[in-house]
């Protein structure tokens, strides 16, 4: 019986054993996801606190790597492009290369920005020169005596340069080889409180070096103007009585300098970028010689020769001839410093135009010394593409040298514009240099 009994009890558990069910892999399966569930909010909390504490805490106290890829970002674009290649390596995927975007080129807007910066600061240097005397605008006098008490017996030649000393460039060498070129026993005055420098002094060098008279003296106005028409305008300018206008005041300081020295010396004016071609005081040199008093024709109209506007580029004149006192006058008179052209060429046609006889003034035409219009200029400076173009250069350079004393190069347009070799302008350099090198060719205004 008690075995009986006992047999009959492990078969009861056997059975209540059976009838409870074992757990199921997917009720397993749950538990883990569920605690997975709950703990994944606490981890991205932890990872994001973790993350912002070593961004603002960590990240600015490691040194900045020096030997990565140099990518620069310069827009949204580019971030996000840059941005999602990180994260793709990240996560496995294959390399996908970017490539950085390119430089920023300066907008117009800033480049306009910058020049009128400069044109700024200058025009306060200016101004200082303008109102008041200094150490070097006192030795003026002394030292344009000094040059001029040798001979020259080619002429007395001026200049003025009252720009930055960077930009008297090659092509202003240039200028002045072409000029020393055809005039080697001729003086010239740079009227100029850039070049009149050390470093205008080594620009120089190889003219002085040769024996050549060449000095740069910072103006005296003051004294370049006494007893003319325009003193009473330069006694206003140092009270404040007159608005230096928007253009560059060097612009039109440089236009009643060239007549003030003109007035107070004689001789012959020549502006910086003027390519001088052969004798101004030949019978042979453009036709004939230059006369005392004249100046240049830009335009003439082609049904009576007459002339239709004057440029101030090249001017000759006696000393205190009574046309440049005209001119003063004019100037002292009608200054506005925000008209281009209107204190210089457009200054010199007004006063010819209204003067009985022209004043005494020879008006040469316009193949003197403008032979090319400023609008076609740039086509002096390219080389010819094929036959037809070589027989064109020639032809313009035969032409050009029959019939000019010089060739403005209009630096206004032509700046940045290559003298191309075997151009019309490259023929002609080398016709009148003075030194003959390989630099003459290919450059640019600086």
């Amino acid at each position: 019986m008690a075995a009986a009994a006992k047999v009959q009890q492990e078969q009861a558990t056997k059975n209540s054993a059976m009838a409870t069910p074992p757990s199921s892999p997917t009720t397993t399966a749950r538990k883990p996801l569920l605690l997975f569930s709950i703990s994944l909010p606490v981890l991205a909390f932890v990872f994001l606190v973790s993350h912002t504490t070593f961004s603002l805490l960590i990240c600015p106290l490691l040194p900045k790597s020096t030997s990565g890829p140099n990518v620069t970002i310069s827009n949204s674009s580019a971030s996000l492009d840059v941005s999602m290649e990180m994260t793709m390596q990240m996560q496995g995927f294959h390399h996908i290369h970017v490539s950085p975007p390119p430089p920023i080129q300066a907008s117009p807007a800033v480049s306009k920005s910058s020049r009128k910066k400069a044109s700024t600061k200058r025009n306060k240097s200016l101004l200082k020169l303008l109102l008041r005397e200094t150490p070097q605008t006192r030795q003026f006098a002394a030292r344009a005596a000094e040059l001029y008490s040798g001979p020259c017996a080619d002429g007395r030649f001026f200049m003025t340069w009252l720009s930055p000393l960077a930009q008297f460039g090659r092509r202003e060498l240039l200028v002045l080889e072409s000029l020393f070129r055809w005039h080697p026993r001729a003086c010239l005055l740079v009227a100029s409180d850039t070049m009149d420098s050390a470093g205008g002094a080594a620009k120089l060098a190889p003219f002085t070096d040769r024996g050549l008279r060449v000095a740069a003296a910072t103006p005296d106005l003051a004294y370049l103007l006494r007893g003319t028409p325009a003193e009473a305008w330069l006694a206003a300018a140092r009270r404040g009585g007159v608005s230096p206008g928007s253009i560059p005041l060097g612009q039109n300081l440089s236009n009643l300098l060239r007549l003030a020295l003109l007035h107070r010396y004689g001789g012959v004016y020549l502006d910086a970028d003027v390519l001088v071609l052969t004798s101004f005081f030949s019978p042979n040199g453009g036709g004939g010689g230059l006369p005392h008093n004249a100046v240049g024709a830009q335009a003439a109209d082609a049904a009576t020769g007459g002339w239709r506007r004057l440029n101030n580029a090249v001017m000759a004149f006696d000393a205190a001839h009574p046309a440049l006192r005209e001119f003063m006058a004019e100037f002292a008179a009608t200054f506005d410093g925000s008209r281009w052209g209107h204190n210089g060429p457009y200054l010199v046609s007004r006063v010819l135009a209204r003067l009985a006889g022209g004043g005494g003034v020879a008006v040469l035409p316009p193949r003197a010394f403008y032979p090319v219009d400023w609008i076609k200029i740039g086509g002096l400076f390219r080389a010819p593409r094929d036959r037809g173009g070589e027989r064109w250069v020639k032809a313009k350079v035969e032409n050009i040298r029959g019939g000019s004393f010089g060739i403005h190069l209009w630096n206004r347009e032509t700046r940045g514009v290559e003298i191309e070799e075997g151009s019309v302008i490259a023929r002609l350099v080398v016709h009148s240099c003075l030194f003959c090198n390989s630099s003459s060719m290919s450059v640019k205004q600086e």
